[in-house]
Parts: structure tokens; C-alpha cells; sequence
């Protein structure tokens, strides 16, 4: 007899323990046949397609009517079928699972016409599974007859079972294979504590917006793995407000999971064409769209080099009117390529602006020095005032992976209070050891850390574990810092040395290399500082010997020395000559005054404020040390970084003297009364 499951309202957690406890069952069966992490190729698509069939199953009768009738007469059945079945999908073969039992020695080919009699857009979620290789594996074990058998035993009707119930127990079903396959759960997987937070502070400004009554809103998720993040976002929604709707959308690279993904969105009677397969770089599957909310955990350190001539077309030809006008990360990281899509897909200010929350391991606060893609790309968020927070989490929190993440808050609508500010939460001691580590996991945050989490966040005040600061504060101005270039000319030991192993040098004859060191040792003591007077006492000789202009010009070069006493160099125009030497690089904090994003830095640099702070800077920091010091305008860049830990960093004074003295005292009477004890033993 089929199982009964729990009619009231709301399946309680234990109730979805329970009954994916009886689909665990079918592992029993796998075991031997199958890996653990293996068994979620064969249990996951049964499930879907049990789902299927038992909601199907009232409708079946008319629409294999339907479907008589029409065949042949009608291009596209589609739309007529789906309104026979009043689903998303339908089924035009004449099997159901149940009746696969009525001919155990043809199982497989009967399964297989089953499955290919579903609309495209069911049967495109069963293939991805690759469904179709599982059957033959099954088969061959003899395991087929008796797994089907099992599924058959299960009632998924939405009568028994309703789509949230579904969806609890699918996402339990595969939170678990997910802890068995510990290697790529990360890639596809992230902890539900850590969603529930980023959840929570992704709609924390927005207590009164979504509570009211029939609000809809959109959420995307770029990366959307299994859909864990869009189950809970509409979970958390529907605690707060239960006649709100959250329509939730996605894209998948991962064959397999964007099969888990879309076959949740369908278990729960939502439109599963919102979830779309294919890389969101080159294969955009929302062009156009924009969302009220977007959240992603994309692969930390994944390099975008297959997809470079893509992105980098797009950052040619279109610029700041496609995705990544504020520019490109180095090629083994796409994190920010994440970002940018993501805020491209913001709605505009006017029609309500948007919120996104990302995860993004250490990397994008720092990599990168000024004028790089990574910097114009904070520069970017930054001053357009679009950075709300950052949110450092402990380490040890994510299956396949045990370094320290972060929270990215980026909004279009801050709050007023929030305004060209942005606030570093300090999180990383928030956390409880688990009992049992699972891959890299080995903390996890608890109900209160969340809530203490949240709390932090929500009330934008400074302590030790949160810090404001004006977005000017993470912006630098990066100086080139010279020194006049002073030397002198001369024929000795050193210098000899440097012309015989000059790279341009060394590409003469070894003749006229010969013969160039000959010229050379005649004059071995020759020095001055003006370069001239070796230049009139060597040419004669070395003209006879051919070499060309550049060579000339290295040959000088190798015979130089600096010489701090020497006069300045000059060139022809009088302008003293950097000592590229001596060039040392500062970074001067941005003037307190709220930036504005330009896409052409030279813009602002080459204002008075500017330069001011530049001056300013020279003559307090660096002229006091090196008077002669000046700084090269043309070289300054504008600069973005976040040093989160130095924010958070507290001085710990080092031990005294007296009592490190005191502790080594103590330990050496402790070693030789211990030895002592030895030998009289």
C-alpha cells in the first residue's frame, strides 16, 4: 500500500526527515552496485519523476484523449496539452510508473518510452541527469525492477504531499548527497546557516516593503548551484509575510545541478523556465531582465580563460553599455565578473532600485594595485556608492573549502543613514565547532549567531566588531615619488664587468667584442661626471668598431655609475632626470570629500584638491627625509582596496624584558631539576 504522508498545513522538519528517510531506503538497494556519493544519480531523478507522475496521474486519461485527437492534425500540442494537464508539462505515453511493474523483463525500454512521451521542458530536466545512462546501469545489475518498485510504493500526489512539502524534502534529499559527495559540494552546495544570513541581510531594509499585502518581487541567482539560495530567500519571504510572492530565477553551468535546481522549481509548482543552463558570461540566459534581488555564491579562484575573447569583446566594444566597463580581474579569478553581471541586472533607482548579496572568499579587497581591473572595479561600486557592507564570516564554514569568506552588500538604494558610508562587519568569532566535520566544514553558525548577526548589521552602529567608514576611506591616490639622477662615467673593474654582459652587447661579433674590451682596458682609471668628456676621449676608437646607435647607447649606459655626490643630470631641455633607481611609490589617502565615479581618471587627478593632497602629503612625509625628492603627476593613479583585518587589528604589546628573562629563569630551574631527577634515578 502506498505511504501516507502528513496532510496538515506545514510538514514539520522531522516529518521531511522521516520521509526522505524511506527514499534514503533505496540506497540499501544501491549499496555495492553503487558509490555513497553516487547515489544521488539514480534516488533525485526517481523522485522527480514520481512527482511528475502522480501529479499528472488525475489528468492522464484526457490528455492521451487530447493527444489522439490531435496528432498529426497540429503543429505545436503544447499549449492545448498543458491546459488538458493544467501543468507546466504533460505526458503523451500511455505507461506510468506503476504500470512499468506489469512487465518487469522489459523495464527498461518501457521506462525509457515513458520518459521520452514528457513535454520538452520535463524531459529536458530528466536528460541533464543523464537519466538514460543510470537505466542501463540499473538494468544490469538487476536493481531496475526493484528500485522502480520501491519509488512506486511512495504517494507524491500534491493531495498528500503539497509543492512546499516537496520542496523541504527534495532539498533534504539533496542536502545529503551533497555531504556524501564532500568533494564538489562546494561547488553546488552552500550551507543553509550561511544562506539564512545572507538572506537576512539582504532583505533587512526592507521590513516594510515586503510586508505588505500581494507584494511580488524577482531574485536571480547568476550561480544558482542546487537553488538552495532561492529556496530559502522565498522561505524567509513567507515567514514574514505569507501572501507575498518572490518569483526566483537562475542559470546553471553544471549539467547535473542545474537539473537539481529546476526540478525543485517544478516539484514546487513554480515556473521552472526561470532556471536556465548555460555559462551567464557567454550565455546569458536573463538578457535584458532586470531583478529586485540577486544573491550568489559563484566558485572562489576559478580562472575565465575558455570564455576571455567573450568577455573581454564585450569590455571593447560596448564598455560601460555591457557588463564589464569598469573592467577585467586577472584571468584566474572571474569573482568580480560575477559582480558586475550581477549589477547589471539592477533595476534603476526610479523603479525601485535592487539589492545584491555575494560571497567572495579574501581576494576582491585587496588584489590588485591602482589601475588595475580589480581596483577600477572597487573604484567602481565604490564611488558610485553602491558598496552597503562587507561581512567577514569564520573560516572553516564551507564544505570544500576552509579559508575565511566575506559578505559583499551592494545596493543602488541605500538607506539614508547609509549613504556614502560603508560598514565592515567583523564576524569571523561567530561560530560553533561541529560534532562531525563534513569535507572542509568543521564550524557552523548557530540560530543566535545569525540573530546576533543580523542585529550587528541592522543597527549601523560602531563597536569593536563593526566599524564605518566614508567611502573616500578606502580610496588612495598611488604617487610616484623621484629622485634626481646623479652619476658619473668611468672605465674600471665593475664597469668592464657590465658591458661584458650587457644582453645588446653581447650580441656582436666575439671580435668586436674583443676589441671594444681592449679599447676599454687602455683606459681603466678614466672617470668623470660629465659624460661627454669620456664620450670625446673613447669615440674615436670604438667608431671603428661598428656598432649601432642602440648599442652605443648601452655601451654608455654599462659605463655609468651613480654617484650621490655627482651634480643632477639633465636632459637637452634643462629638466633634471629621475633616477628610476631611486623611484619609490606612496599611497596618499583620498581628499575627504565624497568621490564620484568617473570613467576617465585623469579627470580628477588633474585637479587642484588633488594635487593639493598630493603636496600636502610630499611635504610632510617625504621631504623632511629627502629634500630633493619630487613627485611625477603624469604617473599618479587612483586606487581602491578594503583592508578589512587592518581595521580590526588590535596591538598586543610584546612581553617585557624582565619577564621573558624571568620565564627562562623558571624553565631552565624546571630542566635541571628534572634532570637531576634522571641521574639520581
Amino acid at each position: 500500500m502506498p505511504v501516507r504522508w502528513t496532510e496538515w498545513g506545514h510538514m514539520s522538519e522531522q516529518a521531511v526527515n522521516n520521509h526522505a528517510a524511506f527514499i534514503w531506503s533505496v540506497a540499501d538497494l544501491l549499496r555495492g552496485d553503487y558509490k555513497q556519493s553516487e547515489y544521488g544519480k539514480v534516488i533525485l531523478p526517481l523522485t522527480v519523476l514520481r512527482r511528475l507522475d502522480c501529479v499528472l496521474a488525475p489528468t492522464k486519461a484526457a490528455v492521451l484523449e487530447r493527444y489522439a485527437q490531435l496528432q498529426g492534425r497540429l503543429e505545436n500540442l503544447d499549449p492545448v496539452l498543458t491546459s488538458v494537464a493544467g501543468e507546466q508539462f504533460y505526458n503523451t505515453s500511455k505507461l506510468d510508473l506503476p504500470k512499468l511493474l506489469d512487465d518487469p523483463s522489459n523495464i527498461a525500454d518501457n521506462l525509457r518510452a515513458y520518459v521520452a512521451g514528457f513535454s520538452e521542458t520535463a524531459r529536458e530536466v530528466i536528460d541533464k541527469f543523464d537519466f538514460d545512462v543510470q537505466i542501463s546501469r540499473l538494468d544490469s545489475a538487476n536493481l531496475l525492477y526493484l528500485v522502480v518498485s520501491k519509488f512506486c510504493e511512495v504517494d507524491f500526489h500534491p493531495d498528500h504531499v503539497s509543492n512546499t512539502e516537496m520542496g523541504h524534502l527534495y532539498e533534504e534529499l539533496v542536502r545529503k548527497f551533497s555531504e556524501l559527495s564532500n568533494e564538489t559540494a562546494g561547488e553546488h552546495f552552500t550551507p543553509r546557516e550561511v544562506i539564512e544570513l545572507m538572506v537576512n541581510l539582504l532583505f533587512i531594509e526592507d521590513d516594510d516593503l515586503l510586508s505588505k499585502p500581494g507584494v511580488v518581487k524577482t531574485m536571480l541567482d547568476p550561480a544558482a548551484g542546487t537553488g538552495g539560495m532561492l529556496s530559502i530567500a522565498q522561505q524567509h519571504l513567507a515567514s514574514m509575510n505569507a501572501q507575498a510572492k518572490l518569483e526566483v530565477f537562475g542559470q546553471e553551468l553544471n549539467a547535473e545541478t542545474y537539473a537539481i535546481c529546476r526540478s525543485d522549481m517544478m516539484l514546487k509548482g513554480q515556473d521552472a523556465s526561470h532556471i536556465v543552463h548555460g555559462n551567464s558570461f557567454s550565455q546569458d540566459g536573463h538578457q535584458g531582465r532586470s531583478f529586485d534581488y540577486l544573491l550568489a555564491n559563484p566558485p572562489f579562484g576559478v580562472e575565465w580563460k575558455k570564455i576571455k575573447q567573450v568577455i573581454e569583446d564585450e569590455y571593447e566594444q560596448l564598455g560601460f553599455a555591457g557588463r564589464f566597463g569598469a573592467g577585467t580581474p586577472r584571468i584566474n579569478d572571474g569573482s568580480f565578473l560575477f559582480l558586475q553581471h550581477m549589477i547589471s541586472k539592477m533595476k534603476p533607482v526610479e523603479q525601485g532600485g535592487s539589492r545584491i548579496a555575494i560571497v567572495f572568499n579574501g581576494s576582491p579587497l585587496f588584489t590588485g594595485g591602482a589601475g588595475s581591473g580589480e581596483s577600477e572595479i572597487r573604484r567602481w561600486i565604490i564611488e558610485n556608492d553602491w558598496l552597503e557592507a562587507v561581512v567577514a564570516l569564520p573560516d572553516q564554514l564551507f564544505y570544500n573549502t576552509g579559508i575565511s569568506t566575506y559578505f559583499w552588500i551592494v545596493t543602488n538604494r541605500k538607506a539614508p543613514h547609509r549613504r556614502g558610508k560603508v560598514q565592515l562587519v567583523d564576524a569571523r568569532s561567530k561560530w560553533a565547532k561541529m560534532r562531525k566535520s563534513l569535507g572542509e566544514k568543521r564550524k557552523y553558525l548557530t540560530a543566535d549567531h545569525i540573530a546576533e548577526m543580523t542585529q550587528l548589521y541592522g543597527n549601523f552602529e560602531e563597536n569593536e566588531q563593526v566599524k564605518i567608514f566614508p567611502n573616500e576611506a578606502f580610496g588612495f591616490l598611488r604617487i610616484s615619488v623621484d629622485r634626481p639622477l646623479r652619476q658619473r662615467w668611468g672605465v674600471s673593474g665593475d664597469t668592464l664587468a657590465a658591458v661584458r654582459t650587457d644582453r645588446k652587447l653581447a650580441k656582436l661579433t666575439p671580435a668586436t667584442l674583443v676589441g671594444l674590451v681592449a679599447v676599454l682596458e687602455a683606459h681603466v682609471g678614466l672617470t668623470t661626471t660629465e659624460r661627454e668628456v669620456l664620450v670625446d676621449k673613447l669615440s674615436p676608437a670604438i667608431d671603428r668598431l661598428g656598432l649601432t646607435k642602440s648599442q652605443t647607447t648601452a655601451l654608455w649606459d654599462a659605463l655609468a655609475i651613480a654617484d650621490p655626490d655627482a651634480p643632477v643630470s639633465t636632459d637637452k631641455k634643462g629638466n633634471q632626470q629621475p633616477d628610476s633607481d631611486l623611484r619609490d611609490y606612496e599611497n596618499v589617502p583620498l581628499p575627504p570629500v565624497q568621490a564620484t565615479y568617473e570613467a576617465d581618471p585623469m579627470g580628477r587627478l588633474g585637479t587642484e584638491l588633488y594635487r593639493e593632497a598630493v603636496d600636502e602629503y610630499l611635504a610632510a612625509e617625504v621631504l623632511p627625509y629627502v629634500s630633493d625628492a619630487w613627485v611625477d603627476h603624469t604617473r599618479t593613479k587612483i586606487g581602491y582596496e578594503i583592508p578589512f583585518s587592518a581595521h580590526f587589528y588590535n596591538y598586543e604589546a610584546p612581553p617585557s624584558l624582565d619577564s621573558v628573562r624571568k620565564e627562562l629563569s623558571e624553565l631552565d630551574h624546571s630542566l635541571s631539576a628534572w634532570l637531576a631527577g634522571i641521574i639520581d634515578a
